[in-house]
């Protein structure tokens, strides 16, 4: 009940203290030309929302496919891609259009993708099928399904588009596809239950959290020397790192130093020297934390506290929490704004988006952060990505 009215008291509160502050603060002027779109899966309304970021109201609702889950943005193309996990395939939508415009099907039970950075391709971890669907963007077309081990959660293309690591939940390995070649270079036991993958910027590293056993596995990737004297390095495991319970998901430094664990029954977030493959530290941060993002300059990591509707902020190189913030039911999902001032909350169980701004204090604030707005979207939202572009067709870097 108190949480109850606490959100019907947040709501009218946010939207006339929130949205006077948030005139008085003008966004930049990018442009007429210039758009900025969050784009949310609602899980169980079989729809995306459109959330407009110059103005940060609801801009459309797109109907895709059935489950609607894992969600990702091409930094080539101005288009999005949704995995619908109970229709099998993956809705094409064109950003400027804001529309569906074509439906590519891969095999059983997917849910997330993964986009190489070059933008031609897409990767998609068939976990009823055990395999791992390969699409050609430009052609929409699947060019090959790959078998791998059984239940493949997740399909991650490494920064150098060599590598597609899969997390096989279903018997504890990890699969390396060979991308050019599209075949299992190696399949390696790891650590109990497998799921979030994270790579290095340069390739030469994955790190595997496994759920079930409370450890992150490193592991080194295969791939040609520059001196040709020297063969080629082999998939391996390099080592199983303790942390906390549940590690459920990842967030690396831009930089790739450090890898921040959320440790879901833990309540505390463990931090990886991924140089060293130490467990630098393990710091409390929220109950039951579930995803966590990383700002662009390195300095700050949120992260959504599941059991406990809020956000929490730690400063890494100050290596403490600084500030925590109420926000919806059920937080998951985070993404940043393209210039990094506002914070996108998905609350998967009060059906809303909750956006947070960060700003210079006054005198009379204390704090750097505030809410801004909440936004109703659909039925357990769960997947959230950001897409910046001109409509000319020049890509924001």
């Amino acid at each position: 009940m108190r949480k109850i009215l606490f959100i019907l008291v947040l709501i009218p509160l946010l939207g006339a203290a929130g949205w006077w502050y948030f005139r008085e603060q003008a966004l930049p002027d990018y442009g007429p030309a210039y758009r900025e779109y969050a784009y949310v899966t609602n899980g169980k309304s079989n729809t995306v929302s459109v959330i407009d970021l110059r103005t940060f109201e609801l801009a459309k609702t797109i109907a895709v496919g059935t489950d609607p889950t894992g969600v990702a943005a091409n930094s080539k193309e101005n288009e999005i891609y949704v995995v619908n996990s109970g229709s099998n395939n993956v809705s094409v939508i064109d950003a400027e259009k804001n529309a569906v415009v074509a439906t590519i099907g891969v095999h059983g039970r997917p849910y997330f993708i993964d986009v190489s950075e070059d933008g031609r391709r897409a990767y998609v971890a068939n976990s009823g099928s055990a395999n791992v669907s390969v699409i050609d963007l430009e052609k929409r077309t699947v060019l090959g399904n790959v078998r791998v081990g059984h239940a493949p959660g997740l399909a991650r293309i490494s920064p150098d588009g060599g590598t597609v690591v899969v997390s096989n939940r279903g018997d504890n390995t990890v699969s390396m596809i060979d991308a050019r070649l599209l075949r299992v270079r190696a399949t390696l036991p790891v650590c109990q239950q497998p799921e979030d993958i994270a790579i290095l910027p340069d390739s030469s590293k994955a790190f595997v959290a496994c759920s079930g056993s409370s450890q992150v596995a490193s592991i080194a990737l295969a791939g040609a020397n520059k001196d040709k004297s020297i063969a080629p390095s082999n998939d391996r495991v390099l080592a199983l790192l303790d942390v906390g319970r549940t590690p459920v998901s990842f967030a690396l430094k831009p930089d790739g130093g450090e890898l921040m664990v959320c440790d879901f029954d833990s309540d505390s977030i463990s931090i990886v020297e991924t140089a060293n493959d130490e467990v630098g530290s393990t710091v409390l941060i929220g109950q039951h934390p579930a995803r966590g993002v990383v700002t662009l300059d390195n300095s700050r990591l949120y992260v959504s506290n599941f059991g406990s509707d809020s956000v929490s902020v730690y400063d890494i190189e100050m290596g403490r929490r600084i500030a925590t913030m109420p926000v919806g039911s059920h937080p998951d999902g985070l993404a940043l704004s393209q210039d990094q001032r506002y914070l996108l909350v998905l609350d998967t169980q009060s059906g809303d988006v909750t956006v947070i701004q960060k700003r210079n204090p006054r005198k009379l604030e204390p704090t750097e952060y505030s809410l801004l707005t909440m936004i109703p979207v659909g039925v357990q939202p769960n997947g959230v990505v950001v897409k910046a572009f001109r409509v000319s067709g020049s890509k924001i870097k």
